[in-house]
């Protein structure tokens, strides 16, 4: 899928010319957290932030506040996964999309990025999550995959959803065949697993010796 296709060119960026005012009433008419902002020759300066723009002058013109605007942005060649890490890093919800001659294009929408990955197989494939977490310096994608593939499994997608004091958890979504071994293989591997399944053994003998002791107890 061309990711270009989802390029909206409907707001134009605005000319640092113009007042604030015209810039706070297209925020009061939008839900878009930034505006895009041109110089006087057309060329794409950046980003003005909804909040700031709020806190200026209405009566001065943009040009007196570009020491505001923000300097981000995507290419129209840029994949989607890396749209999606630059909104995240600037905390906007529309993304200008450039041309390698730093022409402006249009902009993306956060929903409709969010969107492709919904449609992705990760999310429409059936199949259960996994949480697994280990050493920064231990884990490996290679390893991770070999482990549901050598109990003849299906790795259907897997990132790292979180890196804390030299510890790296990933998240991964596997086939239902056989996900009792898979669970029991990665603790044999030394991967310790995250997230909770009603199906995995080892919690289910755990929480059977657990009511037998708690039975016993209670005697």
């Amino acid at each position: 899928m061309k990711l270009s296709q989802y390029i909206i060119n409907d707001i134009k960026p605005v000319d640092s010319s113009s007042k604030v005012g015209d810039l706070q009433a297209l925020f009061n008419q939008l839900t878009y957290s930034h505006i895009p902002v041109k110089d006087t020759n057309g060329y794409f300066m950046g980003l003005l932030f909804e909040t700031d723009v709020h806190c200026f002058e209405s009566d001065k013109p943009v040009s007196e506040y570009l020491y505001a605007v923000e300097d981000f942005f995507v290419r129209d060649n840029t994949l989607w996964l890396d749209v999606l890490e630059a909104f995240a890093k600037n905390s906007a919800n529309i993304m200008p999309v450039l041309d390698e001659k730093n022409n402006y294009l249009g902009y993306y929408e956060l929903k409709d990025i969010i969107g492709l990955f919904n449609e992705s197989p990760f999310f429409h494939s059936a199949g259960s999550v996994l949480v697994v977490e280990k050493g920064i310096n231990d884990y490996s994608f290679s390893e991770i995959s070999q482990i549901v593939e050598s109990n003849n499994g299906r790795l259907l997608g897997a990132f790292v959803s979180q890196i804390k004091n030299d510890v790296v958890q990933v998240t991964l979504k596997v086939s239902n065949t056989n996900l009792n071994e898979i669970i029991q293989t990665y603790r044999r591997y030394s991967y310790n697993i995250v997230s909770n399944h009603v199906d995995d053994s080892y919690y289910k003998s755990l929480k059977d010796r657990s009511d037998y002791l708690n039975k016993y107890l209670n005697m």
